[in-house]
């Protein structure tokens, strides 16, 4: 039986999609089945991870790039003058986009040497755990903490500073009670809370 190059055509390609299906099945019925729920643990760790590459590349390849061309400065009072938020601004309006989502989860950059006291530790265990990352900066610090009748998971991650913009702003500015920051020092961390179920 002799078959046109349509009919070959036609063969080959049902052929392939049922193999295609086949081997689909078979690493479907391979491959584990995934975890009903992630830890508290997991979802900090993947939250700090996107928080950490945002800070970098905002900090870095934005206000860096920036103020070395002379094009934007960043500054604390950047809504009333032609200026870009600092990189602590930045962390702090996507926090609050965050926050009014609704899922709960909340995070903010906290320091023992704070410009503005409402960035300082707002619990023992906020403070207990920078302290901790001073002596351990690449160990989060996690614990469950309440807050009238609701649980939260709370992780507290280093928070260096990357570059000298960030140091010279720190270590000129007014309100700072820490002046002698250099590049790569522990400057805070970044809290991250997420409630736990009931």
């Amino acid at each position: 039986m002799n078959l046109s190059t349509s009919q070959c055509f036609l063969l080959t390609s049902l052929l392939l999609t049922c193999l295609a299906i086949g081997l689909t099945q078979d690493l479907q019925a391979a491959a584990p089945s995934p975890p009903a729920s992630l830890s508290p643990e997991k979802v900090s760790d993947y939250l700090h991870s996107i928080i950490e590459a945002d800070r970098k590349i905002y900090t870095t390849y934005v206000v860096k790039r920036m103020q070395d061309q002379g094009i934007v400065l960043a500054r604390e009072d950047w809504e009333s003058k032609n200026a870009i938020p600092l990189p602590a601004q930045f962390l702090h309006y996507s926090s609050k986009l965050v926050a009014e989502s609704g899922h709960g989860i909340r995070f903010r950059l906290i320091s023992l040497w704070p410009i503005h006291r409402r960035n300082g530790p707002a619990t023992e265990f906020e403070r207990k755990g920078l302290e901790r990352l001073q002596n351990e900066p690449d160990t989060p610090q996690r614990g469950i903490v309440t807050s009238g009748k609701r649980k939260f998971f709370q992780s507290i991650y280093a928070d260096k500073g990357i570059t000298m913009a960030c140091i010279s702003c720190h270590n000129a500015h007014p309100l700072s009670p820490k002046r002698d920051f250099q590049l790569g020092d522990l400057m805070g961390g970044v809290v991250i809370t997420i409630p736990l179920d009931e």
